[in-house]
């Protein structure tokens, strides 16, 4: 079954959001416009809006993440949701029960989404193709495969910094092989039209046939960044490395580190991105990081926003509806 049989329900509308790959540049559209409504929540006395009112978020991180987790957690209680968050390595799972198992004991709950992070790629999907048909379901991130919600805030960012995507150079910096993010990037630019992307990095950490996505490669980082808008860098997925395919890090920060020097080959008014978390001195100089073309706090920032966005619109709960203004 493929991604969009199971996200878009009859109508067309999101039912589940798994992943960029096989959404249309109208639904990745709509959900940036749809997020400009949530930009300013954060900025109220009350930061609430009562969208999610009387739902239940489960957030179901089979992985660690303190990011992700929290933005969610916000997103979630901003729409006035309540939210529950499941330890995974105290829950019953590790005691011999099944993961349907405990997903039928949450129903029971009467839990209206599950928003799933997970070591293992496709389990979002798993889940959605086994839940009631009034559950909701959101990859927070599966295995090497996908981060859907990253990418969204992601181009969210570009476009409030850089308008429209069609002009774009966009530069992807690092560990794509195992990099969950960088595919959804790919994917998501790809779909919005951005002109060129390019992918940037050493052959072991690139996957076989990356061109196939649309991109360009590079080994050569100044050559790279040529006359880029946009870099976005990766961190060394170290987690999910088999073998050692970098000599060290102090030699792959001199080869494929951003420092001001080589920044100095992107263009002037370039913006600096990383999903997070930073590793300093290996992909990333703090000079770079907490400089002026950065905008890493930003993306943190408009997580909450997009993540907002995408709960409400699963959810079919909208700005200017009934229930929101009540």
């Amino acid at each position: 079954m493929r991604y969009r049989d199971i996200q878009l329900d009859e109508n067309g509308r999101l039912r589940h959001f798994l992943s960029i790959e096989g959404l249309k540049r109208q639904m990745l559209m709509d959900i940036l416009d749809y997020a400009e409504n949530f930009i300013t929540v954060g900025g109220r006395s009350i930061k609430k809006v009562p969208l999610l009112r009387g739902h239940t978020v489960t957030n179901l991180f089979f992985e660690p993440s303190t990011r992700t987790r929290t933005t969610f957690e916000l997103a979630a209680k901003r729409l006035s949701a309540d939210v529950l968050n499941i330890n995974i390595n105290t829950s019953a799972t590790t005691k011999g029960e099944s993961l349907l198992d405990m997903l039928r004991n949450l129903e029971a709950m009467h839990c209206d989404m599950f928003v799933v992070r997970h070591a293992q790629s496709g389990a979002a999907h798993f889940i959605a193709r086994h839940v009631a048909p009034h559950i909701r379901v959101i990859n927070a991130g599966d295995g090497s495969h996908a981060h859907p919600t990253q990418a969204m805030l992601d181009m969210f960012t570009i476009r409030r910094h850089k308008g429209e995507f069609a002009d774009l150079r966009v530069a992807v910096v690092g560990d794509i092989l195992h990099s969950r993010v960088a595919r959804s990037q790919i994917h998501a630019l790809t779909t919005l039209g951005v002109h060129e992307v390019r992918v940037i990095g050493p052959e072991t950490l690139l996957p076989q046939r990356v061109e196939e996505l649309g991109v360009h490669v590079y080994h050569h980082l100044p050559a790279g960044l040529e006359g880029v808008d946009v870099i976005i860098m990766l961190r060394l997925q170290r987690e999910r490395m088999q073998g050692a395919l970098i000599p060290s890090e102090r030699e792959y920060f001199e080869l494929y580190g951003l420092t001001e020097e080589k920044l100095a080959f992107a263009k002037p008014d370039v913006i600096v991105m990383h999903p997070g978390p930073i590793n300093r001195g290996v992909e990333i100089s703090s000079e770079v990081a907490d400089g002026p073309r950065s905008v890493i706090l930003e993306q943190v920032s408009n997580g909450i926003a997009i993540r907002m966005a995408i709960m409400s619109m699963i959810m079919g709960n909208r700005f200017g509806s009934e229930e929101e203004e009540q």
